[in-house]
C-alpha cells in the first residue's frame, strides 16, 4: 500500500520508516521550515534507526510537495505539533479526492477535528475518514538528520477514533499491521482526553524553568526534572482531566495506569514512575522555555481542556493556574490567542450531549 507520511519530527521520520521497514511504499513531506530531515532522507534514499525499530528502509519520495507525497497513497498518517494540523489539512485538500483515509497521530488536542476543518470537509463527510490516536506508538528522537534512535515502540494501549465513527474499523485496519499496539476507541473525545501530553509537560517544564534557562535544558527531563512536588502537579492537573472525561461520559485512564499499560513505566504514582520510567530514561530536556512543552500543551490543549470544563461546568483551578503560569513567563496571552477552542473547532454551538456523540 503506498502511504503519505506529512510530518517529519521525531514521530514522522519513525512512522515512515515503521511502514516502509513493513513492505510499505512510503513518501514523507515536510513544510520548507521544518525541511532538514526530508533532506536528509532524500539524499540517503530512506531512514536509518536504532533500538526498538533497527536497520535501513528505503523511502519512495521525500520533500515538500503534497502532490508528490499523496500521489496514489492509500492512506496519510499526519504527524505533527497541534499547531501544524490546520496547515498541513489545508495544503492536503485539493490532493484528497483520491485518498480515502487520514489518520492524525498523535491527535493531541481533537487533531481529526481540527483536519477536517482545515481542509473544508464536513465532519461527518465519510468519503474522507479522518482519525486520530491517543498518543504516538513511539518514544523516539532524532540522532541526526534522517537517523533516529527508537527508545520505545508501544504495544498496547494506543487508542484510535474516527470522524465518522463508522469509518473507525477502516483506519484500524489499514495500521493494525504496523502498530499493533492501536486498539479502537469509542469517539475522538476519548483519544482526545487520552493524551497525556497536557498533564505531563508544562508541570515539569515550568516548576524546572529556573534549571532550564541556566542549563538551556542540559538535565534528563523525566530522571532529574520529576520529584514529590512536580508530581503532585502533574497529579493535580491528571484529576482535572479525569473529572472533564466523565462529565463527558469519557472513559479514560489516569496517566500512571496507562504508562504501565504501556510499558513506559513500572510504578503506579505520580513522581518515581515517571523519574525511573524505562521508557523516560535518557530524554533530556528541551533547550528554551518556548518550546512546544508549553506552546502546544498549553497554549492548544489546555486551553482547550478549560473550555471544554467550562462548558462541561467542570472546575479546573489547576489547570487554570498553569495556563496563567505561562502566559507570564512566555509573555503572551494564550487565553487570549484562543487558537485551539470549542468555538475554533466549530463545536461552540454544541450541547454537551452533542459533543459527546461526535
Amino acid at each position: 500500500m503506498r502511504v503519505a507520511i506529512l510530518g517529519a519530527g521525531n514521530g514522522g521520520v519513525a512512522a515512515a520508516f515503521d511502514f516502509a521497514q513493513h513492505g510499505h511504499e512510503v513518501s514523507l513531506c515536510a513544510t520548507p521550515q521544518f525541511g532538514t530531515n526530508v533532506v536528509a532522507v532524500n539524499e540517503a534514499g530512506g531512514i536509518y534507526a536504532s533500538g526498538d525499530l533497527e536497520g535501513f528502509a528505503p523511502i519512495r519520495y521525500s520533500g515538500h510537495d503534497h502532490g508528490e507525497a499523496l500521489e496514489g497513497a492509500e492512506l496519510v498518517v499526519l504527524v505533527a505539533p497541534t499547531y501544524g494540523i490546520e496547515p498541513h489539512a489545508k495544503a492536503a485538500a485539493s490532493y484528497l479526492t483520491e485518498v480515502k483515509s487520514v489518520l492524525v497521530c498523535p491527535g493531541s488536542c481533537a487533531g481529526a477535528i481540527a483536519f477536517k476543518r482545515g481542509a473544508g470537509l464536513d465532519l461527518d463527510d465519510e468519503r474522507v475518514i479522518v482519525g486520530e490516536t491517543s498518543t504516538l506508538p513511539y518514544a523516539v528522537r532524532v540522532t541526526e538528520p534522517g537517523v533516529i534512535n527508537v527508545f520505545l515502540k508501544l504495544a498496547t494501549d494506543v487508542y484510535l477514533a474516527a470522524l465518522p465513527r463508522s469509518g473507525t474499523d477502516r483506519l484500524y485496519d489499514l495500521v493494525k499491521d504496523v502498530w499493533p499496539a492501536v486498539e479502537k476507541a469509542e469517539s475522538v473525545f476519548q483519544t482526545t482526553l487520552q493524551n497525556g501530553n497536557p498533564v505531563i509537560h508544562p508541570a515539569v517544564t515550568l516548576l524546572n524553568a529556573g534549571l532550564l534557562e541556566r542549563t538551556h535544558g542540559d538535565f534528563l527531563f523525566y530522571e532529574e526534572g520529576v520529584t514529590e512536588s512536580v508530581g503532585r502537579m502533574i497529579e493535580a492537573v491528571d484529576n482535572e482531566r479525569l473529572a472533564i472525561a466523565a462529565a463527558l461520559g469519557v472513559s479514560i485512564l489516569s496517566e500512571p495506569e496507562i504508562g504501565i499499560r504501556q510499558g513506559y513505566m513500572r510504578e503506579h504514582n505520580y513522581s518515581t514512575a515517571y523519574s525511573t520510567a524505562p521508557g523516560f530514561l535518557g530524554i533530556k530536556a528541551q533547550s528554551q522555555l518556548d518550546h512546544r512543552y508549553l506552546t502546544e500543551d498549553v497554549g492548544y490543549s489546555l486551553v482547550f481542556l478549560a473550555d471544554l470544563a467550562a462548558r462541561l461546568s467542570v472546575p479546573t483551578p489547576v489547570i487554570d493556574s498553569l495556563i496563567t503560569v505561562t502566559s507570564v513567563v512566555l509573555a503572551r496571552d494564550f487565553r487570549a490567542e484562543g487558537v485551539r477552542t470549542l468555538k475554533t473547532l466549530g463545536l461552540d454551538e454544541l450541547s454537551p450531549k452533542e459533543l459527546a456523540a461526535l
